[in-house]
């Protein structure tokens, strides 16, 4: 899907109907067909493979700036509708004056930069948009890190009652999560520090026109990126102190459990036994004695009674 987007005066987003290299607008792609690639490709004179890089799920941010044309691709947090958290690729591209977006799925980062948000961003000025859309990353990073601390306490709170299948493979898809925020968030953190010098560099400080604001708000997104990266170190190191320790307690209660069922079988082992003893086809006492059946139930309670009085002394009940 492609739409393209332009600030008009008054802060009014636009939407252009007709596809055309209209200077100072906005390209948004969202998983594009081979023809709209191939036509943006053309239109703004951007390498298809940039453009077709961003689409894949497993490459790495990085920065590039090649024949007048800067890109970077970073990665952005993603939460789906059955509430699991994962990363996408998204590239950010300068072409002559326009910006270009570009993800392989609809995202409520880039989403939220519509007409209702407009008057906080501007495509006439696309490094700052650029900067924009950075810092909003890093806002939904930490935003998704609160929500999996939340969540991360609910199922701490259900395991607590009662150690479930379901409360224990929750933790380890939060786990994985984390793991693909620390990844990113790492990544992300070495194309804004590479952005940072660029800014200091006359090749492409004249490209990407950084004013003393923009490079302000760009040191703001870094900061905010690096507390992202302790948050989901925090997290992460709390998620597998947490995992251990229930796996501990689960050992502990299973042993438990073998404990006490071993504690049982021995207790009724006892009526078994004396009662095979005297079924035996040999003389025993009370053989011919109408008491002896109640002799042997007494004797068989006495001692299972002394066994249970010893097995809870030892703790084993």
């Amino acid at each position: 899907m492609l739409r393209i987007y332009k600030t008009e005066d008054g802060g009014k987003l636009v939407k252009l109907k007709k596809f055309s290299r209209v200077a100072q607008s906005w390209f948004s792609l969202i998983n594009p067909t081979s023809a709209e690639i191939s036509k943006v490709s053309s239109l703004l004179k951007v390498d298809s493979d940039i453009l077709r890089n961003s689409l894949d799920a497993d490459e790495r941010s990085r920065v590039e700036l090649d024949e007048g044309i800067f890109s970077t691709i970073v990665n952005l947090p993603l939460l789906d509708e059955e509430g699991n958290f994962d990363t996408l690729p998204c590239g950010l591209v300068f072409s002559g004056e326009n910006f270009l977006t570009i993800c392989s799925k609809d995202n409520r980062i880039i989403s939220s930069f519509n007409k209702n948000t407009a008057k906080s961003f501007d495509t006439r000025e696309r490094t700052k948009f650029m900067l924009s859309i950075l810092y909003k990353i890093t806002q939904f990073y930490l935003r998704y890190l609160a929500i999996i601390n939340r969540k991360t306490e609910h199922i701490e709170d259900a395991l607590k009652q009662t150690t479930h299948n379901e409360e224990l493979f929750q933790l380890m898809e939060i786990q994985k999560s984390l793991v693909y925020f620390t990844t990113a968030l790492r990544d992300n953190q070495l194309v804004l520090e590479k952005i940072l010098r660029m800014t200091k560099s006359p090749a492409s400080s004249k490209l990407l026109a950084f004013t003393e604001d923009d490079t302000d708000l760009l040191e703001d997104v870094i900061v905010e990126n690096k507390q992202a990266i302790e948050m989901v170190d925090m997290h992460r190191s709390i998620l597998e102190g947490m995992m251990d320790g229930f796996a501990s307690i689960i050992n502990n209660n299973l042993n438990q459990i073998m404990k006490f069922l071993a504690a049982i079988t021995i207790v009724l082992s006892i009526p078994t036994m004396l009662g095979t003893f005297w079924g035996m086809n040999v003389g025993v006492p009370f053989l011919n004695e109408t008491v002896g059946f109640g002799v042997v139930i007494a004797l068989s309670l006495l001692a299972t009674l002394i066994v249970i009085f010893y097995f809870r002394k030892k703790g084993m009940f």
